[in-house]
């Protein structure tokens, strides 16, 4: 069988994130099914027009934004006779196949963005005209993709589909694997009470709201703080000046973009990771930090709430705000029985998301399509 996959970005992106590395984990499973995968993404500076990842073919052509739609829509036209499969990645914007191919195909969504579109960093006036438009405009997108198979996350992505129109019995929900580092021994926390956010440095994954918190705490006991992720120059020149508002220059430390072996180190010597985002598809940084026995306090969020469960894993904010947050790392920090108890709970609840079990399921996906595409 042979498989297209569209999304608008790949493993080795600048912008890569944990939507392109799930997908990522599920196309090397089925190229260990003996299935043949081509993945169509948008070109990066730096990156081939085409290369092999894994045993997928990676091609890259056109702008991620908009014009690797269009240049997705070229290269199917020459090779839809070699296509069996269509997995359409959304990611804000599809690459609307149903409009153009009846191939059997599965659309793969991690969130839908709803809010998060008025989130966005294009430059002003740019960000606000196409928020409003993404904003508005999405729940259209769903119209085409009504007879679309779906494969998901998370509990929450599925009722956001049922919600824009998406019958229950076209969502699969197939949660997450977990690529986790086996350290013969695990690093020590840290001396000093040391609070870890990792992700995207952006307004949408709550950036903002971090340093907030991180305020707050500062006012109220010593503690480190770590930002971890790639951040613009515009967002590094931001954290810097509410370093210095905040009174955080000796106690607030960047470490930018990381290999997988230092995520995993900072998350073991951190005792508890925050998530102030307003919208995930699931929260693959929960799971990570579990593994390694560091608890997460989450805002109440879609994704969140399926990735996080308080007295399990961590906590969930009565409220989303940096008082709710920054009132539960304190006493979840002060309670040490209970912090040590829901750090053994953690690396328990993480051992449940295995890739081996989610790669099957996604095969059971896959198969029972094509076959519906055959009758």
């Amino acid at each position: 069988m042979n498989i297209l996959v569209f999304s608008w970005r790949d493993p080795k992106h600048p912008l890569a994130g944990g939507a392109e590395q799930v997908m990522h984990e599920h196309m090397k499973g089925w190229i260990a099914a003996g299935y043949q995968v081509t993945l169509f993404t948008s070109r990066a500076k730096g990156l081939s027009d085409k290369e092999v990842i894994d045993g997928v073919v990676v091609i890259r052509r056109g702008i991620q934004y908009f014009g690797v739609q269009i240049a997705g829509y070229l290269y199917y036209l020459n090779n839809n006779g070699k296509i069996d499969l269509i997995v359409d990645q959304f990611h804000g914007l599809p690459f609307f196949t149903p409009l153009y191919s009846n191939k059997p195909k599965i659309a793969v969504i991690q969130e839908v963005a709803g809010k998060v579109w008025l989130k966005n960093d294009l430059p002003k006036p740019l960000n606000w005209i196409i928020g409003i438009i993404g904003y508005l405009g999405e729940p259209l997108l769903f119209i085409f993709y009504r007879k679309t198979h779906f494969m998901t996350g998370s509990d929450s992505t599925k009722k956001q589909l049922e919600k824009v129109g998406i019958s229950s019995k076209m969502i699969t929900i197939i949660p997450h694997g977990v690529k986790l580092i086996d350290f013969k021994h695990l690093p020590k926390k840290e001396t000093l009470s040391t609070i870890i956010y990792l992700g995207a440095v952006t307004m949408d994954k709550g950036i903002d709201e971090v340093l907030k918190v991180f305020n707050i705490l500062n006012e109220k006991g010593v503690f480190n703080f770590w930002i971890v992720g790639r951040a613009s120059e515009e967002y590094k020149k931001y954290i810097d000046k509410k370093r210095k508002e905040f009174g955080l220059l000796n106690r607030l430390k960047t470490f930018g973009f990381v290999s997988e072996s230092k995520k995993f180190n900072l998350l073991a010597r951190a005792h508890i990771l925050i998530n102030p985002s307003v919208l995930e598809g699931w929260g693959l940084v929960n799971i990570e930090a579990n593994s390694v026995g560091t608890p997460v306090v989450a805002y109440n969020s879609p994704g969140l709430v399926d990735s996080v469960k308080t007295g399990v894993n961590g906590i969930i904010c009565k409220k989303n705000t940096p008082g709710s947050m920054s009132a539960s790392v304190e006493r979840l920090l002060s309670e040490s029985r209970n912090y040590q108890l829901l750090s053994k709970s953690a690396k328990l609840w993480s051992k449940k998301f295995s890739w081996p079990i989610s790669k099957k399921m996604s095969l059971t996906l896959i198969d029972h399509v094509v076959r519906l595409g055959k009758v």
